[in-house]
């Protein structure tokens, strides 16, 4: 059995600080932590609310994923340790929480840890704003159990993690804050939601822009329509328990009673966004599937060298109108059409409608 080593506790110590402006940090500052522990991995859980999208090393990936996909995290027993992590205990163990016999009986031992090759932890506590979490250290059987020297070093992380949760989360909410401004700017009404589906930020179109069919409201989105609720609500249950590469991006359709239909795209977020203590999941963006204004004539002549006449049929026919109606719409005949026509595909090098469209609408709005 090996112990902490104190030099390498207070070296990691100093870097914890890197993983709050790069969460991808994590995994490899948690992988140098359990060196220095002389244990097998680790992981970051929150002592009320757990899910998959943790922070963790390789080595406890499998631990973890059955740890999810069994339920274990609801009937975990160490969790009752939660309470003397908040009365200010910086560290606790095993021996702290359960007593030889239970983890000789208890399911949780044997049918979850022992049976991932694991059975002693250390967990080490701080908070992140109000949230009470815990980086949860793992041992083996062969490893040992943690020692009363092993907690006082170990306690040495706590105040550093603490401080890290507390930079990342204020770096996480600027960049949360950033993007939804900046879709603002380009009037696209967009929110971000976390991992429990509470809207984080959301720019001022998308709480105000689509009325009853669409809005936010004590941190929740409410959907009018029967069936976009039920496929928002299966989104925030995959928000709840999968980690990011299973959660669907399918983008989710409103259908209006007395409106054109509402387009909810599903993107992912920036890493710098995604740390683990402020919960970002994902960014939602909202379209209106309303026809778009066409492009301006004057705009689309001095983008591509159209004569005046042949940027307003392209920009009639930007719209999906037909040649045929256009001519009639500019009053010209359809072999003048037909010819401008020619014309435009030339100079905007497309050469079907379809082409064309795809591009001029680029220019609508």
């Amino acid at each position: 059995m090996r112990s902490v080593e104190s030099a390498e506790i207070e070296k990691i110590g100093r870097r914890i600080g890197d993983a709050a402006l790069d969460p991808g940090l994590w995994p490899a500052i948690m992988e140098e932590i359990c060196h220095a522990a002389g244990a097998t991995g680790s992981a970051l859980l929150q002592a009320d609310v757990r899910t998959p999208d943790i922070p963790r090393t390789a080595s406890v990936d499998e631990l973890f994923s059955a740890y999810f996909h069994d339920q274990w995290h609801t009937r975990d027993i160490r969790v009752r340790g939660a309470a003397l992590l908040a009365r200010g205990e910086p560290v606790i163990t095993d021996q702290d929480v359960v007593t030889p016999e239970e983890m000789n009986r208890e399911a949780f031992y044997n049918e979850c840890l022992y049976a991932n090759g694991f059975k002693w932890f250390a967990g080490v506590g701080f908070l992140a704003g109000s949230a009470l979490w815990a980086l949860s250290i793992q041992r083996t059987a062969q490893q040992g159990p943690f020692e009363e020297e092993d907690k006082q070093l170990l306690a040495l992380l706590s105040p550093k993690l603490g401080e890290a949760a507390t930079l990342s989360t204020a770096v996480g909410r600027t960049v949360v804050s950033g993007v939804t401004n900046a879709l603002d700017l380009v009037r696209q009404p967009a929110l971000i939601l976390d991992r429990n589906g509470f809207v984080l930020d959301a720019n001022a179109l998308a709480e105000k822009a689509f009325g009853e069919e669409f809005y936010v409201k004590n941190r929740r989105v409410t959907l009018r329509n029967p069936q976009a609720r039920a496929d928002f609500e299966r989104l925030i249950d995959q928000l709840r328990t999968t980690g990011d590469a299973e959660l669907s991006l399918e983008p989710i359709v409103i259908r209006c009673e007395r409106a054109p239909p509402i387009l909810i795209r599903i993107l992912p977020l920036p890493l710098s966004a995604r740390g683990p203590f402020l919960g970002a999941r994902v960014l939602l963006t909202l379209t209106s599937l309303t026809p778009k204004p066409a492009p301006s004539p004057t705009v689309v002549s001095r983008l591509f060298g159209l004569t005046l006449a042949e940027a307003k049929l392209a920009s009639i026919i930007a719209t999906g109108v037909s040649p045929g109606a256009a001519a009639d719409r500019l009053g010209v005949s359809r072999d003048t059409a037909r010819n401008q026509l020619k014309a435009v595909f030339a100079k905007t090098e497309t050469h079907r409608q379809s082409e064309l469209v795809a591009l001029l609408s680029q220019l609508a709005g």
